[in-house]
């Protein structure tokens, strides 16, 4: 089945993987290389496998594309990203579940499907031109790993 003009939605998992302490972390992103978004900045991410368990796609899917690792995952957020075409019809439908971590091992560097990779801080983060939902679920995950 395709992923533009499907049938059913398909299952996004992706990563808030987070590097310093309170008040000096900074967030990885990464900037898309292929559609849908090619050339955007977003989170590190992509599509899980059949048979693929959710925690187990989202390790795989940030090293594929970071080259990094993180240490226990939380669950920071499940939303839907729906695009629709001219004509009304839906193009791409993700339900997306991004987890959150803190980094632990591995040199950051673009792989897979990713042309830059780039460590931001919380008041660079316009610079990155992210979507709402990128900054809602950055936002939660900072809450959740970086309480108080």
């Amino acid at each position: 089945m395709s992923r533009e003009y499907p049938d059913r939605p398909w299952v996004g998992i992706g990563v808030v993987a987070f590097t310093g302490e309170r008040g000096a972390e900074q967030v990885l992103l990464v900037r898309r290389g292929k559609p849908p978004r090619e050339g955007s900045w977003s989170l590190p991410g992509g599509a899980q496998h059949v048979g693929e368990r959710a925690e187990a796609a989202a390790r795989r899917e940030l090293m594929e594309e970071t080259g990094i690792e993180v240490g226990p995952l939380e669950l920071a957020a499940v939303f839907d990203s729906i695009s629709r075409d001219e004509a009304g019809a839906v193009r791409w439908h993700y339900t997306i579940i991004d987890y959150c971590g803190r980094w632990s091992a591995g040199e950051a560097r673009p792989g897979d499907d990713v042309a830059a990779v780039a460590w931001a801080a919380p008041e660079d983060l316009p610079l990155y031109d992210l979507t709402p939902d990128a900054l809602r679920v950055i936002s939660e995950a900072r809450e959740r790993l970086f309480p108080g």
